[in-house]
């Protein structure tokens, strides 16, 4: 840091698997991600390439290699999966992983109706490949999914071999664990954690309001994710205590 502040919580520090920043990327240049790994890179633990964007997106290789020599992996956003799972073309989608050096890749099933059991299939068959997330809720905000059912799904994901489970909330925030004015369904999260870890679980928190509820919620060391690049920063500032939102988190036994 560039100057000392007492009383700033303890963040985690990379390679790390709790306190956990992911970012989205739609489709920065090249110039860009020099641009966003040169200030934010400290801040960010992987980038996810939103939803299918790397199938039109120029200079592929170049960008994932640009992240690679920051240290930040990549991973391709779940609806692409489902583009190719729907398709019948699953070999191919490990083919592509193969072909970008990928070492994560996300399941998900947002966008198309698949068989829990399958899904799990595909989990199980990819963690042989890459570290796999699988993220859990629908793209349908008209879909409700009961908590009991969120905490079935994200248990029994895990127990095939995701590393992380990802709850949805698109880019948009405001679906899956988000009411469409992008309120937290705040009974929803709480029931979740009551079994599965929190460590386990990336919270897909794109708007500052969500983002502050979580880290009040549970911590500095939240891992959130859907974070757009320009945000990280703040984001970071939000963890820390050094924005309004969080101001007074961090100041137990400090008086003017």
């Amino acid at each position: 840091m560039n100057y000392e502040l007492k009383n700033i919580p303890v963040r985690t520090q990379k390679p790390r698997a709790e306190g956990f920043t992911m970012a989205m990327d739609k489709g920065l240049s090249l110039r860009e991600v020099e641009d966003f790994v040169d200030s934010c890179g400290d801040y960010v633990d992987i980038v996810k390439l939103g939803w299918a964007t790397s199938y039109v997106t120029k200079n592929l290789k170049e960008k994932i290699a640009l992240y690679k020599a920051a240290g930040i992996p990549v991973y391709l956003g779940g609806t692409l999966f489902e583009a190719f799972i729907v398709r019948g073309q699953f070999d191919d989608y490990r083919g592509v992983l193969d072909k970008y050096g990928l070492e994560y890749a996300e399941v998900s099933d947002g966008s198309i109706t698949l068989n829990h059991d399958k899904k799990c299939d595909y989990i199980s068959t990819l963690a042989k490949q890459v570290t796999v997330l699988s993220e859990v809720g629908s793209k349908d905000a008209a879909k409700i999914i009961p908590p009991y059912k969120w905490i079935e799904q994200m248990q029994t994901e895990l127990d095939a071999g995701a590393w992380k489970v990802i709850g949805e909330a698109r880019e948009g925030g405001n679906v899956g664990l988000f009411r469409d004015s992008g309120e937290v369904r705040q009974g929803l999260v709480e029931e979740i954690l009551t079994k599965i870890p929190g460590d386990k679980i990336i919270w897909e928190a794109p708007i500052k309001s969500q983002q502050v509820w979580f880290i009040k919620l549970l911590g500095t060391n939240v891992n959130l994710g859907n974070i757009s690049p320009s945000e990280i920063i703040p984001l970071e500032t939000i963890r820390l205590g050094l924005r309004g939102d969080t101001f007074d988190m961090f100041l137990d036994g400090i008086s003017l």
